[in-house]
């Protein structure tokens, strides 16, 4: 196995987080209701919520056209977006949106600071990193208010703590996603070049499942989801939970700031831009919260669009996504900024920033405005009283 050094996956962040994934299926766009919450049904029925957007729509001369660039390739990760260019509700607010795919070659936040898209998805610390390096772009809309890193490992290794990394093969992506993972190592005694042996991991779990490495990165919403997926040679059953150690470095205290939107400063400048970025935001927003309220709807919606796995993992994956997101108690969208604050100051401990963000890194306003027009529609914007769903993995996530 070929031992990447620190340096050159550190070097890395100017490349794409991943979050692999995706599935296939089919299913009729007539079978996707709109969302809704009791409030948003009273409105609808006093011709708030969707005489508000068909209102917006008949007022609509011209759609401004807009582009969003995602981190990865159409999964249940970005499905709030697919279902508000798909159910309309981008076009409520005159919007006309290009959603394009990222990919290995695909640096959203470069791709955004080059004037190439008008919003980009991608992560708190990879995106300061950038800003530091000298781009001006901007958190408007913290979508994600948990981490989803795991580091898995076998039941058997004897890995059962950060501390016990030492010594052994870690799996790492690269491309950005080895940040928080080196500062967890780091806080924890094991210098990830010196003290461990990193291991250049595709995005998959195959590397683990081989025994090729001791650890291997995964999301909670995604790789993980493949592991359960496959089946145990020996016992000719799907893998379980308990087949493996499961470092789940949120819960460790090593929390992320993971998908959130952003635009540049220079581009928010101008008024008229401010407001279409708000307007983006509350279609956005309607999206996660129809995703919130129907999963099956959503999984049909980005399986319509091209995902590449099956409906399983992507149902799983939708409610994992879910959990990430909802409940947001001030409100979906708003930055957690005692957690963005601690995310930075482990990225500076860790020697991933030289310094804590200046002023500007983040705006709390406009996804505000958004909330405040989604409540006054009578749209859940907090999901309180939100409850995961149960999904049950088959082999290969068919």
């Amino acid at each position: 196995m070929k031992k990447t050094s620190l340096a050159a996956i550190v070097a890395s962040t100017a490349l794409l987080l991943t979050a692999c994934g995706g599935m296939s299926g089919e299913s009729s766009e007539e079978s996707v209701a709109p969302a809704s919450s009791p409030d948003a049904a009273a409105a609808s029925a006093d011709g708030s919520a969707a005489a508000s957007g068909a209102a917006a729509a008949e007022q609509c001369t011209e759609k401004t056209p807009v582009t969003v660039v995602l981190q990865w390739v159409t999964q249940a990760q970005f499905a709030g977006y697919f279902a508000a260019k798909d159910l309309g509700y981008y076009e409520d607010e005159c919007l006309d949106v290009t959603i394009q795919e990222g990919g290995v070659n695909v640096v959203p936040q470069q791709v955004l600071a080059s004037g190439n898209a008008d919003f980009a998805v991608s992560l708190a610390t990879k995106s300061m990193v950038s800003r530091e390096e000298g781009s001006d772009i901007v958190n408007i809309g913290q979508v994600f208010q948990r981490g989803s890193y795991l580091q898995i490992g076998w039941a058997d290794s004897g890995i059962k703590t950060l501390a016990d990394l030492e010594g052994t093969k870690v799996g790492s992506w690269g491309y950005g996603n080895e940040l928080i993972l080196f500062a967890a190592m780091r806080a924890n005694g094991v210098e990830p070049d010196q003290d461990a042996e990193i291991v250049q991991q595709p995005f998959d779990m195959s590397l683990l499942l081989n025994r090729e490495v001791d650890t291997a990165q995964a999301l909670t919403y995604n790789e993980y989801a493949q592991l359960l997926e496959t089946v145990n040679p020996d016992t000719g059953e799907l893998y379980t939970p308990e087949d493996f150690t499961i470092l789940n470095l949120e819960e460790l205290g090593f929390p992320s700031v993971d998908d959130g939107v952003y635009a540049t400063a220079e581009w928010l400048a101008d008024p008229a831009n401010e407001d279409i970025a708000v307007r983006f935001l509350k279609a956005s927003y309607r999206g996660w919260i129809q995703c919130r309220d129907d999963v099956a709807s959503c999984v049909d919606i980005v399986l319509n669009n091209g995902s590449a796995l099956g409906a399983g993992h992507q149902t799983w994956m939708m409610n994992e996504v879910n959990k990430l997101i909802w409940p947001s108690p001030e409100g979906i969208g708003t930055m957690p900024v005692d957690k963005f604050n601690q995310v930075m100051q482990i990225a500076v401990d860790a020697g991933v920033l030289k310094a804590l963000p200046a002023e500007g890194a983040y705006r709390t306003d406009l996804s505000q405005k958004a909330d405040d027009e989604l409540a006054a529609e009578g749209f859940d914007v907090t999901g309180e009283a939100y409850e995961p769903i149960t999904v049950t993995l088959t082999e290969g996530g068919q």
